[in-house]
């Protein structure tokens, strides 16, 4: 994927509808702290494009970029901001399973979870609230470049085992499909591989919940379910 033009083309509020939309979309969620403007930036290679904030929980729209006049990547509302107070937090939470639930255009949600710490609760409510939407999430395990190289494929293991031990809507025979690519905002290593499951999901129609999975399992470098295992 060679990244031509990006444009900051929609965002919508609380209150917004989400919209019908032509486009197909990709949606990138995560913690209020894990590194998701540092990940959108690097992938569409602008150093300004989603604001990257030393305040946690500044993003509370959902905000929609046109890429290459191709397809929408969506960034939504981080989530777990813990200063946020709770009439807020409920908003940011509808608002996001509002958009999961009603965008007719989804291809694919990028999860990020921070390779260096086991999953939250609020992690593994969201990945569920991916599932029940009846999409695949494609797992993206930020700041790999916090961490020594040989610790890479045991922490990769602890977000796996978590997600598939904690969750509450993945089946038995889902479980093997659980595969992580490793991202570094630093040297952006895992750039190609997320590229390479964009590519090959915009050949693809609607998300059926299987599509991501099957995208990222014929993804040269994508760590596999049998690694560090």
């Amino acid at each position: 994927m060679v990244i031509k033009s990006v444009e900051l083309s929609l965002v919508c509020g609380v209150t917004s509808k989400i919209p019908a939309g032509t486009l197909p979309e990709f949606a990138f969620a995560g913690r209020s702290n894990v590194g998701k403007s540092t990940l959108i930036n690097g992938l569409m290679n602008r150093k300004a494009l989603a604001r990257v904030s030393s305040q946690p929980g500044k993003t509370q729209t959902i905000n929609y970029y046109r890429i290459n006049e191709q397809f929408h990547l969506v960034d939504l509302p981080g989530y777990g901001y813990a200063r946020a107070n709770v009439k807020v937090k409920e908003q940011w939470g509808k608002m996001i399973e509002r958009y999961l639930s009603t965008s007719a255009q989804l291809r694919a949600v990028f999860l990020l979870l921070d390779i260096r710490h086991e999953p939250t609760g609020q992690d593994v409510m969201m990945y569920d609230w991916i599932l029940q939407a009846g999409i695949t999430p494609v797992i993206i395990a930020t700041k790999s470049d916090k961490i020594k190289r040989s610790q890479l494929q045991k922490q990769v293991a602890l977000l796996r085992r978590t997600l598939r031990e904690e969750s509450h809507v993945l089946p038995d025979k889902e479980a093997g499909q659980i595969r992580i690519i490793p991202w570094s905002g630093q040297t952006k290593a895992g750039r190609e591989e997320i590229y390479a499951v964009l590519d090959q999901l915009l050949t693809q129609g609607p998300a059926d919940g299987t599509q991501a999975a099957e995208a990222e399992e014929s993804v040269q470098g994508v760590t596999p379910d049998s690694a560090a295992e």
